[in-house]
């Protein structure tokens, strides 16, 4: 991370931190977010219902790339990506981190509320299944909730890709 990057990274902390001091309820997600279609924008606008803030961890390009979603992922780079999160009515903050799990990010943000989709389960206790909420154990433990949203059927961006290149 770069000095400059470091910098955003704590004056968007220090932004949160006084939310919080206000008496926002701040909600956490994150995702890769690459080509944003539908089911990104219904997602993020119910995160966002959960709570008075919405704090958005991005996966950068180098993290994108350790996930194993393709050689050519991202489509996008972080900066754009974020860009266009940014430009939702619904965020109030994007925040890219370079770790293939944003519990880091999770452990400075430490949301009320920590938000995943419908293909999680925050029941799930055990790291290794695939359905495990990164952060989940740490949120609930600081007195916060964990909750998934339900997903826009017929809408990903793996989909999406698959239709472009047919």
């Amino acid at each position: 991370m770069s000095n400059s990057e470091r910098t955003k990274l704590l004056r968007t902390l220090d932004q949160i931190q006084h939310w919080k001091e206000e008496g926002h309820k701040v909600v956490f997600t994150n995702g890769v977010f690459d080509i944003l279609h539908v089911g990104h924008v219904d997602y993020l606008g119910k995160a966002r219902a959960l709570g008075d803030r919405l704090v958005v961890g991005l996966n950068s390009d180098i993290s994108v790339r350790t996930l194993g979603k393709g050689d050519d992922r991202p489509i996008n780079p972080q900066e754009a990506r974020a860009k266009v999160l940014a430009a939702l009515r619904c965020v109030d903050a994007v925040v890219i981190f370079d770790d293939t799990t944003p519990i880091k990010l999770i452990l400075d943000v430490m949301p009320a509320v920590l938000a995943k989709g419908g293909d999680y389960d925050p029941e799930v206790r055990d790291d290794s299944d695939k359905r495990y909420i990164v952060g989940s154990d740490e949120v609930i433990k600081n007195g916060g909730v964990v909750q998934t949203i339900p997903l826009v059927e017929g809408f990903s961006t793996t989909e999406i890709l698959k239709k472009a290149r047919s």
